[in-house]
């Protein structure tokens, strides 16, 4: 189960199928994003592509000697762009590919706007999602529901592109859902509808334990979003943000022009993909080695070039080197940023005691310490309301609670009416009211001893204590230990085995933690492939956008092989 080589497969099909010759391929803004995630323009250039043009871009040249490879969203909007296309074609054939269900309807208008035959094939080709990891993807939708209730418009996207994954991926799964989320019912439901509507297109072949998805809902755990990260790809995220793998550094000081925005993409940059997932202190000397290991292989200053050999050898390394001198440059320039903030927004201190709010249990040394980092100017208003959110939600009714004396604080340190009103808005979201689970005190016997014990043993790193509650959820779910009357199974029939393919959805948006979670439970855990996915891919800044889009904060004071179907006509 691996997302981003399901629509790499995809996307090198649509190519092969259009044979030799010159190409364009021609996208709309999401799909743009789709095929950016798994193929760098070079890589594609190779395949004869030659041009890359958006279906909405009105200044288009005629082009007859290409051919068109088409990957659309069945969009109405992107329909009516393709029947005007076909009505002038600009390009000598057209291969059309839609990257979901398309009516028959739309295929009929399709047909009646090529008067000149052109169009060679139309086809499903189910790559409706963006590929994050290969075991993490995300649709790109911020601000999913309103209140408790879904956006319909968002309602129907997340269905296309949840039922998208399943068909890429060939599963016909078994549905388990959030009994405390109305929105996770509801998507359950409208996932169930696709899969009966279209069953021809979800008849694989039959596997002895069949596929499981598991949808929940970001307001169970409204901790894991709010803390700062120390792994790369999480702390790049938390810290300078990564949009489609791409990174705006243009507002780190004296950066060159070549560095203004860098693409981290594991499926092409070797040190990213053996880093992403190591904390900060190993890629610190991680860095060092690639520094030192460039040194050598860098062609020395008074190298001769005095044979034809001599010559042909370093135009040979030439490309290797410069891409490996690209490499050292993005990640030494990134490092050091991530860097230059954690100390100048005193993180390491901030982090700990955001640790201490999620995993410990002593209020009055949390709240000793939370008032000590208000009082430091070198803490940020962002980070002052990040840790009175923590606090809010952990100590939401403990008898000493203190949050007014805390919202005074942050008043007093200056902190803006926007963050002090959205401390309030996080624990309507996904305080203990809302939660269908205990976040902070384990109740059974077994998770109680766990604690005890690593309580005594001290913590290993107490930057990365914290475990996201998924961690929880998925074990037990692996073990065939999580509890019907909490996730129910929608339906009648249940799953006698233990799961073997889990897919895992959270409605309200993911994390790269919890994506370090999957990745180490599919590491550890022999016969289980569990692949992640969220209406987005969260940092603290995207969730509390997420929190404000939500309009909960106006109810609160101040005091979240390729399956396609083919439609070709040839």
């Amino acid at each position: 189960m691996n997302v981003v080589f399901a629509v790499k497969q995809y996307i090198s099909k649509m190519i092969e199928d259009s044979g030799p010759g010159m190409k364009v391929l021609l996208m709309d803004k999401e799909t743009t994003g789709i095929v950016s995630m798994v193929y760098t323009q070079s890589e594609i250039l190779q395949k004869e592509v030659y041009l890359f043009e958006r279906i909405d871009s009105q200044n288009r040249e005629i082009m007859k000697h290409l051919k068109a490879i088409c990957f659309l969203r069945p969009t109405k909007e992107n329909v009516d762009y393709m029947i005007q296309e076909l009505r002038r074609p600009k390009y000598t054939i057209y291969f059309i590919y839609f990257s979901n269900v398309i009516s028959k309807s739309d295929v009929k208008s399709l047909a009646e706007a090529d008067e000149q035959e052109v169009v060679a094939e139309v086809q499903e080709f189910y790559g409706d999602y963006i590929a994050v990891n290969p075991h993490l993807f995300s649709l790109n939708i911020l601000g999913c529901c309103q209140g408790r209730n879904w956006d319909p418009a968002q309602l129907s996207r997340t269905t296309q592109g949840l039922t998208a994954l399943l068909l890429s991926l060939k599963k016909c799964p078994m549905i388990r859902y959030q009994l405390s989320s109305e929105a996770a019912k509801r998507l359950a439901e409208c996932v169930k509808q696709v899969i009966t509507k279209e069953y021809e297109l979800f008849e694989f072949r039959r596997t002895e334990v069949p596929p499981l998805l598991l949808i929940l809902d970001r307001c169970d755990d409204a901790i894991t979003p709010l803390l700062n990260q120390w792994t790369y790809q999480a702390m790049v995220h938390e810290l300078l943000g990564i949009n489609n793998n791409r990174i705006d550094l243009s507002r780190v000081p004296g950066i060159s022009k070549d560095l203004r925005e860098v693409v981290l993409s594991a499926e092409n940059d070797e040190f990213y993909a053996n880093n992403m997932y190591l904390n900060f202190a190993e890629i610190g000397s991680n860095i060092k080695n690639l520094m030192e290991d460039f040194q050598k292989k860098k062609p020395k200053e008074q190298q001769k070039l005095e044979s034809i050999a001599d010559m042909k050898a370093f135009v040979e390394n030439y490309p290797q080197f410069k891409k490996m001198s690209g490499t050292v440059s993005k990640h030494v320039t990134v490092v050091g940023e991530l860097s230059r903030l954690v100390s100048e927004r005193n993180l390491l201190e901030v982090s700990e005691v955001e640790q201490e709010l999620a995993c410990q249990n002593d209020h009055s040394s949390a709240l000793q310490n939370v008032k000590r980092l208000l009082q430091n100017p070198k803490v940020t208003e962002f980070d002052a309301a990040r840790l009175v959110m923590l606090y809010a939600l952990h100590y939401e009714r403990h008898s000493s609670n203190s949050l007014p004396g805390l919202m005074m604080d942050l008043r007093n340190k200056g902190v803006s009416d926007k963050y002090r009103k959205l401390v309030s808005a996080v624990v309507e979201y996904g305080g203990k009211r809302v939660r269908g689970s205990d976040l902070f005190s384990p109740k059974d016997a077994v998770a109680i001893t766990k604690q005890f014990l690593k309580g005594l043993k001290g913590v290993e790193n107490v930057y990365t204590q914290h475990q996201p509650f998924l961690h929880e959820t998925l074990d037990h779910l692996i073990k065939g230990r999580l509890k019907e009357n909490l996730y129910p199974y929608l339906g009648p029939s249940t799953l006698r085995d233990r799961p073997q393919d889990i897919i895992v959805f959270v409605i309200g948006g993911a994390t790269y933690e919890e994506a370090l979670t999957v990745y180490n439970l599919n590491r550890t855990t022999p016969g289980v492939r569990i692949v992640l996915g969220g209406t987005t891919v969260h940092n603290t800044k995207s969730f509390l956008e997420e929190v404000l889009a939500s309009g909960l904060h106006s109810r609160s004071k101040e005091s979240s092989q390729v399956t396609s179907r083919s439609a070709s006509r040839r």
